[in-house]
């Protein structure tokens, strides 16, 4: 049986599961199978037949034809509405005429190479300039660069090998500090250190905050410098690690240059603190930290610019007024954690209001912690600080003293 004896339908879908026995001779050339869709479409009566009726045979002509879903498709409708088919496409006579040349490519590549690859309006203009105005017959073609194709241009090889040149990043291996999170183990003493700065005014940097907590307890001390380095950064380090009550045996911070010295890493040395840094791909490193900063420093000092000049001013308000308000009046949310069980294996953190206590009162919960206190630091003293004053009382003062503070800035300014 061969092709053409195929006339039902139950013909077309034995053919199309493979029960039917047919002798089916490959079409050579486009005239065949264009032909083969006109035969068979008056074979079937294709315009009368229902929908789905239609799908077999589409189904049949894409399986003998070779033509795909959506070329059968304009094929079938073009047969139907009575047209020749026939292959539209035609070779062009030659290939379209390059408008730029090679020469082209390498002098716009020496105009961005002598203005270090201005935007493509005004390397347009450039070029436009030397020809119109300066008289530079090479330039004639490039005068009418459009801006959109001076970006083909510059994306050609020719002008890569120009301007170009690609070497292998170099590893620069910092020996201070180790790239790890911080394993306090449940001490106090674990410290995560960040800077945040207080904004720009017509280029001018402002004042620098660095915001230090303590991993276990969120013990916190800000202390305020003129510039980030080495300089001004390391006596507010030194005075902000007397501010905390006990002794301090990591130091984790970001890579900033501030931070990863050998000024800072001497000091840390000396009084034989370990230090690490983030990990890389690893935003939870310093993420306590950097919390802080929105929740406190952000929300006590805001976002205006405040001149470097003022550091020594909010430092003296940071030791006096806002260091002991964190620890001994703020409350901090601590979790708890528990075995997820809906996942095995891991831990999920659970904020109970019995877990909400002061830097203080976290660290009075710790087994043994007069063993973590610095010399000349008692639990005792810190408690009866505490009590001293009401932590509405607390906050009432220290917003008082933060609008003389900055009543003196505005003043000075």
């Amino acid at each position: 049986m061969n092709e053409g004896q195929i006339r039902t339908l139950a013909q077309v879908k034995g053919f199309l599961d493979g029960t039917l026995g047919v002798q089916f001779k490959p079409l050579d050339g486009e005239a065949a199978r264009y032909g083969h869709i006109v035969e068979v479409l008056r074979r079937f009566d294709y315009g009368r037949l229902l929908r789905t009726d239609r799908g077999w045979i589409l189904r049949y002509l894409r399986a003998t034809g070779g033509f795909s879903r959506a070329q059968l498709t304009r094929l079938v409708g073009r047969g139907l509405a009575g047209e020749l088919l026939s292959k539209r496409y035609v070779v062009p006579a030659q290939a379209f005429r390059r408008r730029y040349t090679d020469g082209d490519v390498l002098l716009l590549a020496q105009m961005d190479r002598q203005f270090d690859t201005l935007s493509g309006p005004a390397t347009v203009h450039l070029l436009r300039r030397a020809f119109r105005l300066y008289g530079e017959a090479r330039f004639e073609r490039l005068a009418r660069l459009s801006v959109s194709h001076l970006y083909n241009l510059r994306r050609t090889r020719r002008y890569a090998a120009q301007r170009i040149v690609r070497t292998k990043t170099r590893a620069s291996a910092a020996a201070i500090g180790t790239r790890k999170a911080p394993a306090p183990g449940g001490r106090p003493g674990f410290i995560r250190i960040d800077s945040v700065h207080q904004g720009d005014f017509d280029g001018v940097k402002g004042v620098y905050y660095i915001n230090a907590v303590d991993c276990v307890t969120q013990w916190q001390v800000v202390g305020s410098c003129e510039r980030i380095s080495e300089a001004f950064v390391l006596p507010v380090l030194q005075e902000m690690f007397e501010q905390f009550p006990f002794q301090l045996l990591g130091f984790h911070a970001d890579n900033g240059s501030e931070y990863v010295n050998a000024r800072v890493a001497g000091l840390l040395e000396k009084l034989r603190i370990e230090f690490t840094r983030s990990r890389p791909r690893q935003t939870n490193d310093n993420a306590l930290a950097e919390t802080k900063n929105g929740a406190v420093v952000r929300k006590l000092f805001g976002y205006a610019h405040i001149p470097q000049r003022h550091a020594a001013r909010i430092n003296a308000f940071c030791r006096t007024h806002l260091n002991s308000l964190l620890n001994l009046h703020r409350p901090c949310l601590f979790a708890t954690e528990l075995p997820d069980p809906a996942k095995p294996g891991r831990t999920r953190k659970l904020y109970r209001h019995a877990d909400v206590m002061t830097p203080l009162e976290k660290l009075l919960s710790l087994p043994n912690a007069t063993s973590f206190l610095r010399p000349g630091v008692s639990l005792s003293r810190l408690q009866a600080q505490a009590l001293d004053k009401t932590d509405l009382r607390a906050a009432i003062e220290l917003n008082q003293a933060r609008q003389k503070l900055f009543t003196a800035i505005r003043r000075a300014a």
